[in-house]
This record gives structure tokens, C-alpha cells and sequence, in this order.
């Protein structure tokens, strides 16, 4: 019996039920995990679709869903208690019966709904059928856990069935970005996280409602394994009668218009997506157009990380190759897997591609997607990925590059060509004890800020969105300042000079300054990268945008000096108080803006930026009026006008002299001929067979086969089949700076002859 093919069926059917039943764990399923495309119509919707629907009705009923989803996102808008709730970081949905993400509330976060057919199609898989589970109406399941479906575990799902007369019809949901999640630290984003049990509660899809109410007894155990348990038990209020306000709407149109008419909209509109996805892909040119990307921090130290892509187009193929992506950390939270990083993907194709498209995962469908399995982008295993924003977001934004040299020959556009938005999400995460006494930990408003990229035929807006989510807010800091320490003591400023040039200028990001006061136990951290590395990428000439620092005054409290002296600081401009350091005795430093958890004491200060996007073109094609625009707004700075712009003007009047700044500017595009060199002339003095051996370098270098994990803080140096690709492992950054003061300490007494 040792042979399972020598079973009779009776037998087999015996194994498969005692397998069945014996599980040792339900974890994320690989079937599941990996599909991005809607699945074969049922044979009820097969039969619904064959008899034919009624255009008019169709698009009837889809307003009329669409309203349904905002109705129940602007309940959670309004009552949820995490910040998230407050400025949009949340969305509603609803899916086909059998799990497919239909139709997303017309506003908030795409990515969370484009993740969450994931864990419902674990529902229907393991949970229908269960004895001890089972799915019925009136139940209600959470889940957080990104392995099973998600962007990260800081994000909750609240997903219901919903029955019609006894059969089950489709399913809905709502999701909010909690943030505090019981994570090593707080605020539920930990950098310093080692493992996937340092990210807080991870929670598989489970039943946590039943006949409409919430289970107590489940509801006090998440509220016990996190550190703000009113956040817990009020949000998973709001999203359970959200989800029950949307199911009364959906009833009601189901009847009025029939299960038939609903299902079929719902069937039909995914459908019709891949269909138009199919036909905009066969209008562009067939082809290959390539971008390189890097992260240049894990959040702990300094290193580059590669995500590589390759855009092929042919015929109604779109094939996305990411292979040579740098591999997987074994204990950096900055890990990724490929479900999550495909909500990205879908993120970036609606936010910055074709945004005219209805928002359904079925934009993904037609289109391959090659990757190394264990990279930073398709992680498995123990993995940490509590900090996966960092690959995603490089992901929200990696189709715009490649995509826009497709698209710009087009002759019917559905979108500006666009440079890169800037892609970090520059926001202080906190955590402490508050002035009211309550224990708390989350993330500030302002990471809904980022700079648009530069467009082919205007420049980028400031600001204007998270590049996660194009339909969010930035927040009002005054309701931070009364649930929390946190004081501003600058606040939105555009960041000056902190642009991505051009023939027209990315948007600019704004300056955060941020102090702490009434509490005795209070910190932040920050999960950005770019410091060392531009973020966002120019298109067709233009600049990428700056690299951007954490910068804090320590040892110091701004409220005393500035009750001693209200004029101490003449503003609070982070160029100013770095270089002029107008305060005494303050410790000035800066560093890359990844930072974990850190203390603060009351009146120290720390400054961050949220970033540009790219440029779009040539500087020296910009119109010298768009320049003396942008000195009247204060936006740049009389030097970057001469030196970068090459423009000639009166300081005092910003009138141009045309002559003299053509002049100048034909006078610069010779010395920029008289520089160049042939291209394999470049190449021979430029390119080199591996990376330098002092560089921190992860994925591949001129072979998409050979992966390299390169450390030299620890003389490690790995070169890897990408198919056999091995997570790597980091050292304690601690460890490495104890080893370094202990050999200069040694080398002391050496000297010294003891």
C-alpha cells in the first residue's frame, strides 16, 4: 500500500478525506496566493450572461452599487476612530459570489480592496464546508494577516456573504488601515521587526461575527493583543455596520432588479474590463521597454536594492519581467510577497496609467508577471514584511516610466504622460503614553502628500496625493494635536528647492517639523528610503527629484526657549535650523530617514520632508516665465534659476532678458556637446563586470540569472542562481558598531602598550 497510485478509488477517496481532514495548519494557499486573474464564470453566471442582459438596466444598477460602496466608506469616514478612518485610508468593496473583486467604493485605497478577494477565496475554499466553521448569513470574518491577503498587518478586513433568498449571492467588505496592531513597536509598522512574530496579531481569515454581532469573547482577545483596545473594538464596530449598511442597499437592488440582473452586472463588468484591457494593450506598439529601481535602505542600514523590469508588449500580451529583483531579507521587515505586491501593481496602473478604468483587480488579469521566487517582491517563507510598503510603493509607481515611452506615440492618450510620483511616504509614526493617560500607537495624516510626477504638457501638482491611493486627504493636524503629544511647530510648508527639474517641475512635497509635549513616555519612528537614492525617476530629460534626510535637535525643549525668548527662531524651516542652528546648546544630526522607534523628550525636534516628483524634459527647454513663476511663489531659489535654468533676469522685477537667456542656454548645450562621448567609448570606462566590492548591493548586475547579496560591513559576498534564490541575513546593526568601538579600543591599548 505503499504506492498511492495502487489504490482502488474507494481507497483513495478514503486518503483524500483523511487528509482532508487532518491538516496540520491552513496556511496561505499557494493556488490562491498566486492567481491574479478572475476566475471561469460559473455555471450560473454562464447561464445569466447567455440569456443576455439589458445595457441600460446594467449601468443602472452599477451607479447604483457604486453608491451603495460610497455610502458605506463614508461611514467608516466618519465614525472610524483610527487616523487612517479620518483622511481616507480605507475602502469598500463587493465581489462575485465566488470571490473576485467586482466593484471598490469611489473613493480611498484601491490596494486594500484589490487584496482582499484573496482571503475571501480562502473562505470559500476552507471555511464553506467546515463542519466547525462553516458560512452562513449573518456571519462576519476578519483578517489582517498579508500572507493570506493584504497589503500589510497594520490593514483590517471586515468581509461578509451576503445570502438572497437562501443562496449566496455575493460577498462585501471594508477595510481600514488600523495602524497599532501589537508590533514590537508601536504604531504597527515596525522597521525593527526580525521575524514575522515581531509584526503584532496576524490574523488568518477567521469568524468573528455571527447573526450580525460581533463574538465578545474573539473581540477581547484582539483587543488584548494590541495597545489601544478602544481603537480595536470601535473600528471592528465601524467596519461590521458599514458592511451591514452596504448589504441593506445591495438587497434592496436585488429586489428590485432580481439575483439574475445583479449577478450578471457584477459578472459582466469584470469581464468587460478585461476586454477593454485586452483592446488597449493591442494599440500599443509591440516591444520592450525596461526601468531599473532602488531601495537604498532596509530601514536598519544603507544598502541598494534592486527592482528591475521589463515591459513586453505583443499583440494583447503584457507581460511584466521582474526578474533580477534583489532577494528576500531574512530578518528586514522590507519584504514583500507577490499577492500584495500585485495590489500595488494595480494601484499603479488605475492612479497613473489609465485612471479612466473602472477599479477591479480585473485591470491585472491579461497580464503575466514574471518573478524570482524568494526576491524582496515575492517573499515566502518566515519572512518579515511588516515594513512591505517599501517595495510596494516601488510598485504603485514602476509602470509609469515604461509604460508613458509606450504610450506616448499613441495617438488617443487616456492619461497625461507622466514622470514618476515621488514614491516614499514620508510620515512620523508614534507611540507613548498620551496627555489624556491612554496608552497609544499610530502614524500622522501627512503621509497623503506626495509630489505628482512632472506631465508632458504641464508641471507636477504639489502634494496632491499618497502614491498609494489618489483618492485620500491629508488631514488636519489640530485633531493629531488633540489626541495626541505631537505639536507642529511647522506643518505643510512646501519644501523649497527639494524639486525634480525640468521642462516642467515635478510637484513638491511639504516639510513636517514635529516636537512632543505633555507626556512622559513618548517616541517616533519613520519608514522612508531615498535618502541616499532618488525616489522618483525624470522621464524624457527630467531630474529625479532630491534625496531627502531625517533631521532632529535633541537635548534641547523649544517650548522653554521659546518662553524665554519668542524670537529665538526667526521660522521653522528645516534648511534654516540645520545650517543657521539658531538654538544653543542643541545637538543637531541627520540621518537617513528610516528610523526605528526612538524616544523623544518634551521640546526636541524632528524634521522630515515629504518628497518631489520627477521632471518631465529638458531644463533648458522651460520656459524662462514658468521660472520667474516659480521665484514669486518662493518655490526656488535665485541660484538653481541661474545654474540649473541657465536664465538671465533682474532680481528685484524676476523681467527676463530673452536674448541674453537664449543666448546663454545655446552657449550650454554646446559645452554639453563638447562633453559627450560615444556611447561604447561610455560604456568602456563606465561599465564593470560586478558591483564595487564597497557596496552594499542586492540583485542582479548585467545577467538577470546571477543574483548578488554583497554586505562589506561583513566581508559577504554571495553570488546566487536566481532560480535557487536564498534569503539573506543582516547583521544587528548594534552588533557591528559594538565590534567597531571595541577594535578602536583595542587598537588604543595596543598603542599604549597594556
Amino acid at each position: 500500500m505503499n504506492d498511492v497510485t495502487q489504490l482502488t478509488a474507494e481507497d483513495k477517496a478514503l486518503l483524500d478525506q483523511f487528509l482532508a481532514e487532518n491538516r496540520l495548519f491552513l496556511g496561505p494557499d499557494p493556488d490562491i496566493m498566486r492567481n491574479h486573474s478572475i476566475a471561469p464564470r460559473t455555471a450560473e453566471e454562464n447561464e445569466i450572461l447567455k440569456q443576455g442582459l439589458d445595457p441600460h438596466q446594467t449601468h443602472h444598477i452599477r451607479g447604483l452599487i457604486n453608491a451603495a460602496l460610497s455610502e458605506a466608506f463614508q461611514m467608516v469616514n466618519q465614525m472610524g476612530a483610527a487616523p487612517g478612518a479620518k483622511w481616507g485610508d480605507l475602502v469598500t468593496g463587493i465581489y462575485t459570489n465566488s470571490g473576485d473583486l467586482a466593484m471598490i467604493a469611489p473613493h480611498g485605497i484601491i490596494a486594500f480592496a484589490a487584496c482582499c478577494f484573496y482571503p475571501i477565496k480562502f473562505i470559500i475554499k476552507n471555511w464553506m464546508t467546515d463542519p466547525t466553521v462553516g458560512v452562513k448569513d449573518g456571519d462576519g470574518f476578519i483578517h489582517n494577516d498579508a500572507r493570506y491577503g493584504g497589503i500589510h498587518n497594520t490593514d483590517q478586513s471586515m468581509m461578509m456573504p451576503l445570502y438572497y433568498k437562501g443562496e449566496l449571492v455575493c460577498w462585501l467588505s471594508s477595510t481600514i488601515h488600523e495602524g497599532e496592531n501589537g508590533a514590537c513597536e508601536p504604531g504597527g509598522m515596525p522597521a525593527a521587526a526580525e521575524s514575522k512574530y515581531d509584526e503584532g496579531i496576524k490574523m488568518s481569515p477567521f469568524k468573528v461575527v455571527e447573526n450580525f454581532q460581533l463574538k465578545r469573547d474573539l473581540v477581547t482577545f484582539l483587543q488584548n493583543s494590541v495597545r489601544d483596545p478602544k481603537l480595536q473594538l470601535e473600528d471592528m464596530k465601524v467596519k461590521l455596520h458599514a458592511v451591514m449598511r452596504l448589504r441593506d442597499r445591495i438587497i434592496a437592488i436585488l429586489d428590485q432588479y432580481g439575483k439574475e440582473a445583479v449577478m450578471g452586472t457584477l459578472r459582466s463588468h469584470l469581464e468587460d474590463v478585461e476586454t477593454e484591457m485586452r483592446r488597449r494593450i493591442r494599440e500599443m506598439p509591440d516591444g520592450t521597454t525596461r526601468v531599473t529601481q532602488f531601495m537604498d535602505s532596509s530601514l536598519r542600514e544603507n544598502c541598494l536594492q534592486k527592482i528591475n523590469l521589463a515591459i513586453t508588449v505583443k499583440g494583447d500580451r503584457l507581460i511584466m519581467d521582474f526578474r533580477g529583483t534583489a532577494p528576500q531579507f531574512m530578518n528586514r521587515s522590507v519584504n514583500t510577497n507577490i499577492a500584495s505586491f500585485k495590489a500595488a501593481l494595480c494601484t499603479g496602473l488605475l492612479q497613473n496609467i489609465w485612471p479612466d478604468l473602472p477599479h477591479t483587480m480585473a485591470v491585472l488579469s491579461p497580464i503575466e508577471i514574471i518573478t524570482d521566487r524568494n526576491s524582496i517582491i515575492d517573499a515566502e517563507g518566515e519572512m518579515p514584511q511588516a515594513m512591505s510598503l517599501m517595495p510596494l510603493f516601488k510598485g504603485c509607481v514602476v509602470w509609469t516610466i515604461p509604460m508613458n515611452k509606450f504610450n506616448y506615440s499613441l495617438p488617443h492618450k487616456y492619461s497625461a504622460v507622466i514622470a514618476s510620483q515621488y514614491d516614499q511616504a514620508a510620515t512620523f509614526i508614534y507611540g507613548g503614553l498620551t496627555q489624556h493617560g491612554d496608552v497609544t500607537g499610530n502614524f500622522c495624516g501627512d503621509i497623503n502628500g506626495n509630489g505628482q510626477g512632472a506631465r508632458s504638457h504641464a508641471d507636477g501638482e504639489h502634494s496632491v496625493s499618497p502614491v498609494f491611493g489618489f483618492m485620500c486627504d491629508s488631514g488636519e493636524h489640530e485633531i493629531n494635536e488633540e489626541d495626541t503629544p505631537i505639536i507642529r511647530l511647522g506643518a505643510q510648508r512646501l519644501a523649497k528647492d527639494r524639486v525634480g527639474w525640468g521642462k516642467y517641475r515635478g510637484g513638491m512635497g511639504y516639510e513636517q517639523i514635529a516636537t512632543m509635549r505633555g507626556s512622559g513616555m513618548w517616541g517616533f519612528m519613520t519608514g522612508c528610503e531615498g535618502s541616499k537614492f532618488p525616489s522618483a525617476q525624470g522621464l524624457f530629460g527630467g531630474y529625479s527629484c532630491p534625496s531627502y534626510q531625517l533631521c532632529k535637535i535633541k537635548d534641547i525643549n523649544i517650548f522653554e526657549i521659546l518662553r524665554e525668548n519668542p524670537e529665538a527662531v526667526e521660522e521653522f524651516d528645516i534648511v534654516k535650523l540645520m545650517n543657521e542652528r539658531p538654538i544653543d546648546g542643541g545637538k543637531y544630526t541627520s540621518q537617513d530617514m528610516g528610523m526605528t522607534f526612538e524616544l523623544c523628550n518634551e521640546g526636541e525636534i524632528y524634521m522630515i520632508c515629504q518628497g518631489s516628483g520627477g521632471g518631465y524634459g529638458d531644463v533648458l527647454e522651460r520656459d524662462p516665465e514658468l521660472v520667474m513663476k516659480d521665484l514669486a511663489e518662493d518655490l526656488i531659489s535665485h541660484d538653481n534659476a541661474r545654474d540649473i535654468y541657465k536664465v538671465v533676469y533682474d532680481e528685484n522685477t524676476l523681467i527676463v532678458d530673452a536674448a541674453a537667456t537664449a543666448e546663454l542656454r545655446a552657449e550650454y548645450r554646446r559645452q554639453r556637446i563638447a562633453r559627450g562621448r560615444p556611447f561604447d567609448e561610455f560604456c568602456k570606462d563606465w561599465v564593470t563586470a560586478e558591483p564595487p566590492q564597497n557596496l552594499p548591493y542586492f540583485g542582479s548586475w548585467n545577467d538577470n540569472s546571477k543574483i548578488y547579496a554583497q554586505n562589506p560591513a561583513i566581508n559577504m559576498k554571495v553570488v546566487m542562481d536566481a532560480d535557487q534564490m536564498q534569503g539573506v541575513f543582516m547583521p544587528n546593526p548594534k552588533d557591528l558598531r559594538i565590534a567597531e568601538l571595541e577594535a578602536q579600543l583595542e587598537a588604543c591599548r595596543s598603542a599604549q602598550g597594556s
